[in-house]
């Protein structure tokens, strides 16, 4: 069961999450891989004499959520056992194993699939081009896959 906070704020006054900003090392490697494992599309691009931005988001979802990436970020060097990610859900547990097995192939492969008990399902993590970790599951209460 989805835990919910039972005073929540009213919804005609509740700010809602529209977008992720992130400082990247490598732009053209971070969009490649949220268009290979995500799917995710350009949806806007700017570029000053200083940095370029791109706003990244799932087809359909472009007014919804973004992910802004900015030049001029580190690489994280996070640990395996660091679990802060950005998640995406899957249809299925072996569109789960899909994605392990070829971001193994590419050597971007944290966490191979395991199941741990609900919320979290099944699920494997990716580290992106500039070390932040993604996870990719099925089961969870949220999105694809999401018991009814």
């Amino acid at each position: 069961m989805l835990l919910i906070a039972e005073e929540a704020v009213k919804p005609q006054t509740s700010p809602r999450l529209t977008h992720l900003a992130l400082h990247v090392v490598d732009m053209d490697a971070c969009i490649e891989f949220y268009r290979y494992y995500c799917g995710m599309v350009i949806c806007h691009e700017r570029s000053t004499a200083q940095q370029r931005i791109v706003w990244l988001a799932e087809p359909g979802r472009e007014r919804e959520f973004i992910f802004v990436l900015m030049d001029g970020g580190r690489d994280l060097n996070l640990p395996k056992d660091d679990y802060r990610h950005f998640g995406f859900a899957l249809p299925s547990r072996a569109a789960v194993d899909d994605v392990s097995h070829r971001a193994d192939e590419r050597g971007e492969l944290v966490w191979p699939p395991r199941e741990e008990p609900y919320p979290v399902g099944y699920y494997c993590g990716l580290r992106d081009p500039n070390g932040n970790y993604v996870e990719f599951s099925y089961g969870q209460p949220l999105g694809p896959g999401a018991p009814q």
